[in-house]
């Protein structure tokens, strides 16, 4: 009979500690999950930008046509994804990085363009653009560092063991570009 309760203390145990493991992958998902979709939440925002900041250059800087049609590509590109979905991440990084080095060379038009410079849209515009992207390099860290912790916790003993029982999943980082981290630069 003593066996009996040894048994069921032990299947006790393994349930209650298979719970507490369960939980806490739980917990970390859905902290990955928030990251990301903060991540989206910023590049919306950028994305609705975009329409004002295209027709205020395209004033002044005419003879930078293809820039102009690049970004307004790459929008139309990232309008298509949806942020939302986790599994996009791959695309929605080729084109994050894409969309920023082609936002940096709108920004720098100024130097070519003094009246542009000169213009208040423009200015408030890039204001906003740097504070977005400042926006988006912090949920990045902040998406990239529960993407840390999930998949530390993914890959450790004894989770690794329950989590392939239970279908646990690693997230993937949001990499970007060298340089891509680094906000456009406002010069007044």
């Amino acid at each position: 009979m003593s066996i009996v309760f040894i048994l069921i203390g032990i299947l006790v145990v393994l349930v209650v500690v298979g719970m507490g493991i369960y939980n806490k992958y739980i917990r970390l998902k859905n902290l990955n999950e928030e990251g990301w979709s903060g991540i989206g939440v910023y590049l919306q925002k950028r994305l609705d930008l975009i329409p004002n900041l295209v027709n205020t250059v395209k004033g002044y800087a005419t003879h930078e046509k293809e820039t102009l049609e690049n970004v307004v590509k790459l929008r139309s590109q990232m309008m298509s994804i949806d942020t939302k979905d986790i599994d996009n991440i791959e695309k929605i990084q080729k084109l994050e990085n894409e969309m920023t080095k082609t936002l940096r060379s709108i920004m720098m038009l100024q130097e070519n363009y003094p009246e542009l410079k000169a213009n208040e849209n423009f200015l408030s515009l890039q204001s906003q653009l740097t504070q977005i992207e400042t926006e988006i390099q912090s949920s990045r860290k902040y998406y990239n560092g529960t993407t840390r912790d999930r998949n530390t916790f993914v890959e450790t003993f004894p989770n690794n063991i329950i989590g392939g029982f239970l279908g646990f999943k690693k997230a993937e980082f949001f990499n970007a570009v060298e340089g891509a981290e680094k906000a456009p630069e406002v010069k007044f």
